[in-house]
């Protein structure tokens, strides 16, 4: 097959993910849609995707505004309210969905909500909040998990309706939604409400408490924040006295906002626990301590990413082996998720299989790479394997695409190891190289995976350099005396940029003792 059509089928296959991606997302938003009555707007006939125009009754109210019967200058403002209302929806949606977890995406809702759309928000989340397919047993409790409002000046307090109920002792922060009561009705009707309305009137004193006063007139939206399969929760929007009250335009822009807001909570929900299981089990699949076998010292640190939500697949493990040998592994699946963590387990149960048959580290890394590839596509990862003989003061590498060792030799020198790196594991077709180096007593070999010296502000080899000169700088601090690996690790991490961390981080330290003379 000729290269340009090669190219020309890797781009439609390419497209062809595109489409998939871009039509699940667009089966959510009908679903949403669907949820809160949406139906885009059409002329003769002919739909005008995600155009919003105003209702019937919005411009009724502009034309009873505008007793000359311009009908086209009526059309235009109406036009232009439209179109202000699609600009304001798309970028308050966007914020929303920058958050990472359901405190900042509520926190999105109030930051674009706030002025703009309403003087003042409540925000109410379901307690304790379902997951995916969970069925919640028990009453439904809402309670309240944040507001803002645009604060009030004193001279004007007294003249006007309160804008926004601030918790207290004259307002419930959490409410039981009654089984047929006025709230659970507002709820099941998924559209929000105008307060004023006698029903969403009970609903909003069952909510807030009975003795809480809003704004009369159409200056109060009660919207239920409905995910995809239930209802999760409630929003509150109110407007001051002095500013015009909601439009029905506005029913839609607050229907709008809170299913963004739901469908992201959800999200971010499943996203949690999934990240949760995920470094639960990769924790489970780390030695819960090393080994300590005469002749070497060995020690470990293991740092999760600051977002726990990309939970990484770094591991390591030591053991020991036959002739007073010792293992050291450490390795880095590519992937973030349960099928990572997954496979890190499959490879670190490997390696030690494979170790102790007394296979050398190249031959360990050709059974992994094997191994891999019957796990599928998806195992692919960093690796590199090394064996200390205490009594030959040697040690024998092999690497699978990880980062090169560094050695603190006595007396302060540091140098990063020169050995072969190999494609990860995984590729398969590879043929694995191992080099065998001096380990004098008293040198210690640092292995790690890329969170220590990759940065958004970093590349990798601008951070293993820094590496070799802040060890360097240990060493010569230290003189004779070597500092303990504990200490030693604190000094590494002290070179990390401020900040959090975007990647897993996984140190094996081990300091060489190697085995006295034995005399007869």
């Amino acid at each position: 097959m000729p290269a340009g059509n090669a190219a020309v089928d890797q781009i439609e296959q390419a497209l062809g993910k595109v489409r998939s991606v871009l039509d699940r997302e667009h089966e959510a938003v009908r679903e949403a849609a669907d949820s809160v009555g949406w139906r885009p707007a059409s002329h003769d006939g002919v739909v005008v995707a995600g155009e919003v125009l105003a209702t019937g009754e919005g411009l009724s109210r502009t034309t009873a505004d505008n007793p000359s019967g311009d009908t086209a200058a009526v059309v235009e403002r109406s036009g232009q309210a439209g179109a202000d209302r699609v600009r304001y929806v798309g970028a308050a949606t966007r914020r929303i969905a920058r958050g990472i977890d359901h405190d900042e995406i509520v926190l999105g809702l109030c930051r674009a909500t706030v002025p703009t759309f309403a003087d003042a928000i409540l925000v109410y989340l379901r307690d304790p909040l379902p997951v995916g397919d969970e069925r919640p047993t028990g009453p439904v409790i809402f309670r309240l998990h944040r507001t803002d409002s645009i604060p009030e000046e004193p001279d004007t307090i007294s003249a006007r309706p309160p804008t926004q109920p601030n918790p207290g002792p004259e307002m419930t922060v959490s409410a039981k939604v009654r089984p047929g009561g006025p709230l659970a009705e507002v709820l099941r009707g998924v559209r929000p409400q105008y307060g004023d309305g006698q029903t969403a009137r009970s609903a909003l004193a069952e909510l807030l408490g009975p003795n809480i006063r809003l704004s009369d007139g159409h200056r109060v939206i009660l919207a239920p924040l409905c995910g995809r399969r239930r209802v999760i929760g409630t929003t509150v929007y109110v407007r001051r006295a002095d500013r015009p009250a909601f439009e029905p335009d506005d029913l839609l822009v607050g229907a709008q906002l809170a299913t963004h807001t739901a469908l992201s909570v959800e999200k971010a929900a499943l996203r949690g626990r999934e990240a949760d299981a995920v470094d639960m089990l990769q924790r489970t699949m780390l030695p819960l301590y090393l080994p300590q076998p005469a002749g070497v010292q060995l020690d470990s640190r293991y740092l999760p990413a600051a977002n726990t939500a990309r939970v990484g697949g770094d591991w390591y493990d030591a053991f020991p082996l036959p002739g007073s040998r010792v293992a050291l592994a450490i390795g880095d699946v590519m992937g973030r998720s349960m099928t990572a963590a997954a496979v890190m387990g499959q490879l670190r149960v490997m390696t030690k299989a494979l170790a102790g048959e007394g296979r050398p580290p190249q031959e360990v890394l050709r059974g992994l790479d094997r191994t891999a590839l019957e796990l599928g596509d998806e195992a692919l990862a960093t690796f590199l394997f090394a064996v200390y003989d205490p009594i030959a003061d040697r040690v024998t590498i092999a690497n699978a695409g990880h980062l090169p060792p560094v050695m603190l030799h006595p007396g302060g020198r540091t140098e990063v190891l020169r050995v072969p790196t190999g494609a990860p594991i995984g590729v398969g077709g590879v043929d694995f190289e191992a080099v065998e180096l001096d380990a004098p007593a008293g040198a210690t070999l640092l292995l790690y995976t890329d969170g220590l010296v990759e940065s958004r502000i970093r590349d990798v080899w601008t951070g293993i350099e820094q590496l070799r000169e802040r060890l360097t700088q240990v060493g010569r601090l230290t003189g004779p005396s070597a500092p303990t690996l504990e200490a030693l690790f604190d000094e590494v991490l002290d070179m990390l940029d401020p900040g959090d961390r975007d990647d897993d981080i996984a140190l094996l330290a081990a300091r060489f003792d190697g085995v006295p003379d034995r005399k007869p």
